[in-house]
């Protein structure tokens, strides 16, 4: 018989996290970076979906913490934590980052994916947690899924298909 695997979605600046069986899904990403967190052992998983690097830029009144790259990491791996992941074996994989959109003479503001990807590897290293793949760059969309019962994460784009990590 086939095991029903049941589908945690992730919306934009939204974490969540889900045990063995599970699979965790978010959509969308452009500039944003799909980050994810694995205990191999434990078979727990945990997905952020980051659209900004940083909440110093916050002006929201109630922060959202899943929005930004140095709120959301440590908020993803509390969340673990919690669920009796071990920091020591938690690995982590991300995908996004895109250049959407070609600016011409401007500076580092609209440089949004790049500096998603610097601020989460950033935050990783803070953390401790090594980063074991990632698909990143680019100027195309994604969608990524991973599947808590084998730590393998799938990237959907339409330029490049699908591909493993």
């Amino acid at each position: 018989m086939i095991e029903e695997q049941s589908i945690v979605k992730v919306g934009m600046a939204d974490l969540n996290v889900v045990m063995r069986s599970g699979i965790i899904r978010t959509v969308g990403l452009g500039s944003c970076i799909g980050l994810t967190m694995y205990d191999p052992q434990l078979k727990v998983a945990g997905m952020a979906h980051v659209m900004l690097p940083s909440s110093d830029i916050a002006r929201e009144g109630q922060l959202n913490i899943a929005k930004y790259a140095d709120t959301a990491l440590p908020a993803l791996l509390d969340k673990l934590v919690e669920l009796g992941a071990s920091p020591s074996r938690i690995v982590a994989k991300m995908a996004g980052g895109s250049q959407m959109f070609a600016f011409a003479g401007t500076g580092d503001t609209m440089r949004i994916g790049p500096r998603n990807v610097e601020s989460c590897k950033l935050k990783l290293a803070e953390l401790h947690i090594p980063l074991i793949a990632e698909d990143t760059g680019g100027n195309y969309g994604r969608t990524i899924e991973l599947d808590a019962s084998t730590g393998i994460l799938y990237i959907r784009s339409v330029q490049t298909g699908v591909k493993e990590m």
